[in-house]
Order: structure tokens, then sequence, then C-alpha cells
């Protein structure tokens, strides 16, 4: 039998019929990041339309996601591994993981904190078809739903006049990017991060890449949150350090993405959206510390499904804070996406044999002949 196509992306259909159709063990590539930023990008507007479409599904129940599982290390507290397991349904089905590690310690020897790969399982057979690196899926994924939270929490918002960053790493570089596609330019920019260093150096970033913008590099993530419209949220914090909620008695729209930078007093005082309330109770983050000392939930007023299909307004009058834990169905859809635009390409290239032992009741030859 001759070598199956590569498998594509899916055209739309009905999810039932993916375990009629006929089977046969596809071939495995290994994607590199090269691969993965070249089809990516430019292509803000149709990733960001993407991971919405994406959170839909999730809300309408054609995902499956279960918790993700932290891999820690008592001799390196600070380090995790994170399995972040998934199925997507809907007219484009794929299942999968992605294994990604956080070593903030990494920064001290000048390689990025983040790294990880992405596994794409076939499902029809269950095989696993590619390896995608995946550091750039996770950050654009994580983009992404930045920007569609930005454009659905803002609908009822001028167009902010400052937007801060607080934390200037590679996320940040990535966020900015998809929220100055959705085309909300604000009037000036500013900067704040522990490193002075890394401050200036994404403050150079925002002036050469964007708009022409003042940036400004402030000393003290207090004057940065009381002086923007939006705060976004990117640090490496594992405990909450934005502890005062009359920093944000303007009422700002928080893209809390790191998860763990905002004190309880700050969360109760604040309209809180989340992308999944199961997911992002945990792990110690900052709705989690919330819940924990209220004993309930009651201080979240809902999803981002919730407010994409109009069930849930995000008030102007209020500090509206969106914390996204990271959903692996996200990471899938982007990197199925990956997958099929480069298959369309041509820039994926097949493992000839890693897939060996096929047959059920012969083992194969080796290359001098002996089984």
């Amino acid at each position: 039998m001759g070598r199956p196509l590569l498998r594509a992306g899916r055209p739309e259909q009905d999810p039932g019929d993916i375990v009629s159709e006929q089977t046969e063990v596809p071939p495995f590539c290994v994607v590199p990041g090269s691969t993965v930023h070249e089809v990516l990008d430019g292509r803000q507007t149709e990733i960001t339309d993407l991971v919405e479409a994406a959170y839909r599904l999730h809300g309408e129940g054609h995902t499956i996601n279960p918790p993700s599982y932290f891999l820690r290390f008592p001799d390196r507290p600070t380090a995790r591994i994170i399995a972040l397991p998934a199925s997507v349904g809907g007219g484009r089905p794929v299942d999968g993981i992605k294994w990604i590690s956080s070593f903030p310690s990494n920064l001290d020897h000048g390689i990025p904190r983040a790294s990880a790969v992405l596994i794409l399982n076939d499902p029809a057979t269950g095989y696993p078809y590619a390896c995608l690196e995946s550091s750039i899926i996770s950050a654009v994924r994580t983009a992404a739903s930045a920007a569609v939270a930005a454009r659905a929490l803002g609908e009822n918002r001028p167009a902010p006049g400052r937007v801060g960053y607080l934390g200037t790493g590679l996320i940040a570089r990535h966020v900015h990017s998809y929220l100055a596609a959705l085309g909300r330019a604000p009037r000036e920019y500013a900067v704040h991060d522990l490193s002075t260093e890394y401050a200036h150096g994404f403050a150079d970033h925002l002036r050469t890449t964007g708009d022409g913008s003042p940036v400004h590099v402030l000393d003290s993530a207090e004057e940065l949150v009381r002086s923007s419209d939006v705060v976004v949220c990117a640090t490496t914090a594992s405990t909450p350090h934005l502890l005062d909620p009359s920093w944000f008695a303007h009422h700002p729209l928080v893209l809390h993405v790191s998860l763990r930078d905002l004190g309880t007093d700050v969360i109760l005082d604040s309209f809180n959206v989340v992308d999944d309330v199961e997911h992002v109770l945990k792990a110690d983050t900052s709705v989690h510390l919330a819940e924990q000392r209220t004993g309930g939930r009651d201080f979240l007023d809902g999803t981002l499904y919730d407010v994409l299909t109009g069930a849930l307004k995000a008030p102007a009058d209020r500090t509206v804070v969106f914390s996204p834990f990271g959903l692996g169905v996200l990471d899938l859809t982007v990197g199925e996406h990956v997958h099929a635009r480069a298959q369309e390409g041509g820039l994926l290239r097949p493992v000839d044999g890693f897939f060996h032992d096929l047959d059920r009741h012969s083992a194969p030859r080796s290359k001098g002949g002996r089984r």
C-alpha cells in the first residue's frame, strides 16, 4: 500500500461521521517553530476570530477539556510543567495534548521562561499525526483570547486613552500585536516591569512597531494601574501584588492574563469574567484565593461565552477583570489550523517510519533482514 496522504484540515462535517470513515495510520510530522511562525505571522484578525469560535464551541458543549495536570518540583518550587489534554468537536475535530513548562529561572540565563510542544491526535484512529513547537501557539492563543475579551468587554467603553502593560515579556509582545489588530489604538502606552532593562526594551519595541503613540516607562505598578484605561497583566507573579482597590477607582478593563496579580479585595470589588469557572478556580489563582476567603463563587459574574452570546453585559462603571486560565481546546484549535495551513502550503515533512511495527502478527524486518 502506498503512503497515505497527510491529514488535511477537515471540511465542515457531522462529527459523528468520523468513526464511520475508512481509516488508516496517518503519517507523523514534526512542525518546527519556524513553520508555526510563518503560518501565524500577520494573521491576528483571523486567529482572533478562530479563538472566538473555539470559545463558542466550548460554551455549547462541543469540547472536552479535562483539568490541567501540574508537575511540580520540591527542589525547584518556582518551576512547573503542565499537561493540557483536550478534544475539540465541531466541523474540524481534533484531539490532543499540550505539554508546557514554565521555568522562571531561565530568564536569569537569557532564555525564555516557557517551552512547549503540542501533540495532535487523529479522532478517527487515535494516532498522533503531528508534534508542533507550541510556545508560539501558546502565546498566540493567549493573546487572541485577550483580544476576544477586549473586543467583547470593551464594546460599551470608549477607545482607551492609555493601555498599560504590567510585565513586558513574550506574552506582552503577542498581546500587544493582537490588541493593535482590533483597530482601537490608544492615545498612548505605559509599561512597567521589575526589570528596567526589560521595560525599556519593550518600550522600544512598541515605538518601532506601533502607530506612533507615545510610550512611557513608569517606575511603579501603582502609577501604571492608576493611569491606564486597559491594564494588561502579563507577569510571572506567583502571589498577588496589586492589593489596593483604590488603584482601580477609575474602573479600567483588566486583562488578567497572568492570573495571580490581583489581591482578593480587588477581585471582590470588580466585575469578574473568566474563561471556564471550574478551571480557573484552582492553583491559587487570584479568583481561587477569593473563593477560598469567601467560601463561595458569587463574586464571579459569568464567562466570556456569556458575554459573546449577549447573556452577560459588562458594565462601564465598574472595574472589569477577565481572568483566563487558558484552555487546551484553544491550543488544539490553533494547532490544527497551523497544521492544515502548513499542509496547504507544502510546508509539512512526514517522519518516515515513525510508526514502524504495524503488522499484528509479523515483526518488521531490520535492515539486515532479521526479524
